[in-house]
């Protein structure tokens, strides 16, 4: 591939602009740290919700989707889609809670939450752990993306993609902190989905594929175009559809689908005005993230399908890429060769914007974590502001490295994907139930992240014996029985523990207002010792919040279908969840009226 003056031209002005941003904003990101990881906390809804959107528009997110669609049809990404029910919870349960607290960041929940000994060590240990190994893990994930991109576009090697791609990001993400992350996440948003639709466009029309029509009729597409899993297959469909909805959702730990809110969504919502601009962001960084974002995706991983029908045809059309590197998410990049000069830098602009806002905004939050919750916390309390600014822009520099050089040692985005869903299987119900019931304690959470990473680690050594066809269990069954022997786990220790202090849960609840049946009996003990911690106006609405978060996942889902049945064309399937959509909007807007009182 060789690009014109005029690629080389767009990709100069968007380097240049992205840089700019980081250096004007520059002087008042370092002026403390509360500016440079939270941005004052005074971000208004849209341009939080934008940063959520670009943030998880990462440059391995479309080789994924390639991956999956190709091998399991478009209806393999319900293993992702199904999150969206830990989105609405979050959108009416929890970014308003996360606002309330107060944080700089979640990790320091754990004081909040809990006391003493154990609360420390989960406050030191959990920094260092997600800020550090799992975040350079997904780092790790989004940069091989970017090697295979760099590999099949333009002929380089790994490790100059590492080198290039790296240094521009660690600059502005450096200079500029969360500020300048927010900022230019709304640029580089823009960016990558005009570049995501016209890709998407020119793939369809491509002379082999011959337009849309044609690529839905071609036999090995149209077995892949059901949005929902063929019913006969029925190891499929648990895999794929059942596991995801109902167990995956609420039962795992992913960065930007956590449980009860978290990771650099709760740093978005921490940044927030107030709740309801928290409320606004997260709502709508979920409708765009699961009902329309993909479609572009999609439709480039089937127009694949008919050019590159498989993974030996992708080795004689590249045949410099590594045999380690070879995947049916190198697809994607491989299409996008086909593209024209001008659309081929614009293109090839918005899977670098797509790199680029996902890494600094992982470079940001896992410095946050190493810089607030351990070195403030534990090694220099009273470290000046200025000290702490540095140490975060040292922390992101040395993350940014640690993630480049393990992005060399991975073969795929769905392999990276599969360890963080297996070693955080288990965790997700504990993260839910934290806020809304008394009993859980610091030993719950030490136990179930123990176990989880222990249990996972037992069952892969094992998996010969265990799953599959020579095995004693199906295969499908290896997630459910991880959440099964975590959540045991840390049930059973939390009741073989005590409680934390009245005092702590009193404090919170006092803080936080998270009402419900699981806080009444401290409630209750602290009105018998004469000490009101509830205000009735504050609380949150249950019953209304749990209708809210129905109705917003019937929405989504019912867009997310009626956009794919328009691009299909099946009109009076497409007018049928249309319908749903509009009605849903409906209810909702109505059932606001309620739900805003107490925020």
């Amino acid at each position: 591939m060789h690009l014109t003056s005029l690629d080389y031209s767009i990709l100069i002005f968007f380097f240049a602009l992205v840089l700019s941003i980081g250096i004007i904003v520059s002087k008042k990101s370092g002026s403390s740290s509360s500016e440079y990881f939270l941005s004052g906390r005074n971000l208004p809804w849209w341009l939080l919700g934008f940063s959520m959107v670009a943030t998880t528009f990462a440059a391995d997110t479309p080789l994924f989707v390639a991956d999956v669609v190709r091998t399991d049809g478009v209806s393999g990404n319900w293993i992702w889609w199904a999150f969206l029910l830990t989105g609405m919870l979050t959108v009416f349960l929890y970014a308003k809670l996360w606002r309330k607290s107060g944080v700089t960041t979640d990790i320091e929940f754990y004081e909040l939450r809990y006391s003493g000994k154990p609360a420390k060590f989960l406050r030191g240990f959990r920094a260092v752990y997600l800020g550090l190994v799992f975040n350079v893990l997904v780092m790790s994930a989004v940069t091989l993306a970017a090697i295979k991109i760099g590999g099949v576009m333009l002929g380089v090697k790994p490790w100059e993609v590492v080198v290039y791609a790296g240094i521009i990001t660690v600059i502005f993400s450096t200079i500029g902190g969360f500020r300048g992350v927010v900022y230019t996440d709304f640029i580089l948003f823009i960016i990558a989905m005009i570049g995501a639709i016209a890709a998407a466009y020119y793939a369809v029309n491509l002379p082999q594929v011959g337009g849309l029509e044609a690529l839905l009729a071609n036999e090995v597409v149209a077995a892949k175009l059901s949005i929902l899993p063929d019913f006969n297959n029925t190891e499929l469909v648990i895999t794929i559809l059942i596991i995801p909805l109902a167990v995956q959702w609420w039962s795992t730990w992913y960065p930007g689908a956590e449980p009860g809110g978290g990771g650099y969504i709760a740093q978005r919502m921490l940044a927030a005005k107030n709740e309801r601009h928290a409320i606004g962001a997260t709502f709508f960084f979920n409708i765009m993230h699961y009902a329309l974002r993909p479609w572009p995706w999609i439709l480039v991983a089937l127009a694949s399908l008919v050019v590159f029908p498989d993974l030996a045809s992708l080795q004689t059309a590249f045949p410099h890429i590594e045999a380690g590197k070879l995947g049916h998410d190198l697809a994607y990049p491989a299409m996008l060769n086909f593209l024209p000069n001008g659309l081929l830098g614009l293109v090839l602009a918005s899977l670098t914007a797509a790199y680029m806002s996902t890494i600094s905004t992982h470079l940001n939050w896992g410095a946050s974590y190493l810089v607030n919750d351990f070195y403030k916390r534990f090694i220099k309390p009273n470290a000046p502001e200025k000290e702490l600014v540095m140490v975060g822009r040292f922390s992101t520099v040395l993350l940014m490295v640690f993630s480049a050089l393990l992005a060399l040692f991975f073969q795929n985005a769905k392999q990276v994907f599969g360890v963080i869903i297996l070693f955080g299987a288990g965790t997700g119900l504990l993260f839910i139930l934290r806020w809304f019931w008394w009993r859980i304690n610091a030993w719950s959470e030490i136990s179930a992240m123990l176990a989880s990473g222990i249990i996972a680690i037992s069952l892969e050594k094992n998996a010969a014996y265990l799953f599959g066809v020579e095995g004693i269990l199906p295969t499908w069954s290896k997630f459910p029985l991880v959440v099964l022997l975590t959540t045991l786990t840390w049930l059973t220790v939390t009741f073989l523990t005590k409680p934390e202090t009245s005092k702590t849960l009193q404090h919170f609840y006092l803080t936080i207002q998270p009402g419900g049946i699981g806080w009444r009996k401290v409630v209750k003990d602290a009105q018998d010792n004469g000490i009101t911690i509830e205000k009735p106006q504050e609380t949150t609405r249950f019953p209304q919040a749990i209708l809210a978060v129905f109705i917003s996942t019937v929405l989504v889902y019912s867009m997310l279908f009626a956009t794919g049945h328009w691009i299909y064309g099946n009109t009076t399937v497409a007018l049928l969840f249309t319908s749903i959509v509009i009605i849903s909007i409906f209810l909702l807007i109505k059932l606001w009226k309620y739900l805003k009182r107490t925020i």
